[in-house]
């Protein structure tokens, strides 16, 4: 199983960015999905959460959107009137089961880096 995260760059404050991260191989179900961000030199903190059935949780309120398609297996973050704070590498965590297994294994993606210029 892999989790292939997309979509950083660079950015104005102000504008707006949006994260895609795929998930591949045998995989028969995926549980919930989470986006964590890095900034440089601090800890990975969560930014939000989003279940099987689309049921969404954020760290702060307003500007980000988690989504998902899971018919392709693809989580995504909306991030909008982004802040300079917003900066960091942006990584994607997900509870997948794959064929034969009976439990959740917990993935990470290999992140995206978001830069937020002011």
């Amino acid at each position: 199983v892999q989790l292939q995260a997309s979509g950083g760059g660079l950015v104005q404050a102000g504008g707006s960015l949006t994260l895609s991260c795929a998930a591949s191989g045998t995989i028969f179900s995926i549980n919930n999905m989470r986006w964590y961000r890095q900034a440089p030199g601090k800890q990975r903190d969560l930014v939000a959460t989003i279940t099987n059935g689309g049921a969404t949780t954020y760290a702060a309120t307003g500007r980000f959107t988690i989504s998902r398609d899971n018919a392709k297996n693809t989580m995504y973050l909306q991030m909008n009137s982004v802040k300079p704070e917003d900066t960091g590498v942006y990584y994607c965590n997900a509870d997948i089961k794959t064929f034969g297994h009976l439990l959740y294994t917990n993935y990470w993606g290999q992140g995206t880096l978001v830069t937020v210029s002011s």
